[in-house]
């Protein structure tokens, strides 16, 4: 009894001290400021809490039916107190740092989808453009149920992830739950090496340029500025109104929506952080400068615009210099700090909130649009179908007197002025309508 009693006590001062020495690491990254109110913080540990841990891990070693090692439990046991927290919090072990620092940079393995964890279940937050999720037909909003035949049920956001990335070239079969459909859909994609262009642009119509934002990486602020500089160059001349597209867009690096916010806006506030400790406090302030000179400018956002993409629809809303068009946005107003542990792995720990220049917080709530659009599509009518009759269908008409040697004009229009448009993308041709409306009253 007593060596039982004595091995309980050595295994909770090895616990205490592990504790303390993950403890001191961490906080060893923060100024002294902070470093203060922490260690008062350290003393204060909860051993009746830690004697439970302590029995049950005993239990296990002894009576589970398989022999476990120490590690797995200690890593399983830090993954299930970061997971309990929130469903962005997580403990990433080597490979997956790896894998979080290259999917920063543009480049990485996998289908090409930025998920999290819903009542136990995978869901899309959106899929990421020109990538095998996007080609197969994944959309914002699906819950993936099943991998291969594997029930997601159960596993962890990281085991899901783990299973998803794969060798390039194999095939994956994701059993998707989506909203409108009786029943579940099975969708086969084939794993790439994901290389995402962060920033692309055109122009529309004359004057009107567009600008699409799939991701938010380290080079998109830079982006951003390069594809104004090609529009206008492309027009021959300034433009008269810009779409900022940011539907499907999870978000990514805080510095480069801050970048991409600043590009438009003269001053003000950006976005503001606040949490617990002052290191999670943080404001970003707009410098002078306008990169499309004051022209009107719209937002489209959808479901899957999350994150970074939801600061930047808030800043320009916020201070008026945008216009937000389509559905609420996802509402991810979090943000994760990356703490470097010991052994190549670290920790993905929610340390703040992140608020509009306005003081809203983003957090489960989003970024509700200026103009609300319906999710539709549209079709346009097949020639077989019945046209209405028109004067110049009549026998013996009258002729115009001033003959169009042109029946089409540039930008996609048929000889009534239709824009094709319409029936590609309703959002943006809706876009494009109303930035034609304000530059004529401006």
């Amino acid at each position: 009894m007593l060596k039982k009693k004595n091995s309980v006590i050595l295994f909770l001062g090895v616990i205490l001290g592990v504790l303390l020495s993950v403890g001191s690491s961490v906080f060893a990254e923060r100024d002294k400021s902070v470093i203060e109110p922490m260690k008062q913080q350290e003393v204060t540990l909860p051993y009746d809490e830690l004697r439970v841990f302590t029995e049950v891990f005993g239990r296990i070693k002894r009576d589970y039916v398989e022999p476990v090692s120490d590690k797995k439990l200690l890593e399983d046991a830090i993954k299930g107190m970061l997971s309990g927290l929130d469903p962005h919090s997580s403990y990433l072990d080597t490979e997956q740092y790896k894998d979080l620092k290259e999917g920063t940079t543009g480049r990485f393995g996998g289908l090409g989808i930025e998920v999290t964890m819903e009542d136990g279940f995978v869901k899309v937050v959106s899929p990421i453009d020109d990538t095998p999720a996007e080609r197969a037909g994944i959309k914002a909003g699906d819950l993936v149920v099943r991998l291969d035949e594997k029930p997601v049920k159960g596993m962890t956001l990281a085991e899901a992830v783990k299973i998803m990335r794969g060798e390039p070239g194999s095939d994956i079969l994701l059993t998707v739950v989506r909203e409108g459909e009786e029943a579940p859909l099975k969708i086969m994609i084939t794993r790439a090496i994901i290389k995402v262009k962060s920033v692309k642009s055109k122009i529309l119509e004359k004057n009107f340029g567009y600008i699409r934002i799939s991701s938010f990486q380290s080079s998109t602020g830079q982006g951003v500025f390069k594809a104004v500089a090609e529009l206008k160059k492309e027009n021959k001349g300034s433009l008269k109104g810009v779409v900022l597209d940011l539907r499907n867009n999870p978000g990514g690096v805080l510095n480069a929506a801050v970048e991409v916010s600043d590009a438009f806006l003269e001053k003000g506030l950006i976005v503001y952080t606040e949490g617990r400790i002052k290191n999670s406090e943080m404001r970003f302030n707009a410098a002078p400068g306008d990169v499309i000179d004051g022209v009107p400018l719209i937002v489209l956002i959808n479901a899957g615009s999350a994150s970074a993409s939801e600061i930047v629809a808030g800043a320009l809303q916020d201070h008026k210099r945008a216009i937000i068009m389509g559905e609420k946005s996802f509402g991810k107003g979090s943000v994760q700090t990356i703490l470097p542990t010991s052994g190549s792995a670290a920790v993905k720990l929610t340390t703040a909130r992140y608020y509009t220049p306005s003081g809203r917080s983003i957090q489960a709530e989003g970024i509700s649009p200026d103009v609300a659009l319906a999710r539709v599509k549209l079709e346009s009518l097949k020639a077989s179908e019945f046209k209405p009759v028109k004067e110049a269908d009549l026998s013996h008409h009258l002729e115009n007197g001033k003959a169009k040697k042109e029946n089409k004009e540039k930008g996609g229009k048929d000889k009534d002025g239709d824009s094709e448009l319409d029936t590609r993308d309703y959002a943006l041709h809706e876009a494009l309508n109303l930035l034609k409306g304000l530059s004529i009253i401006k």
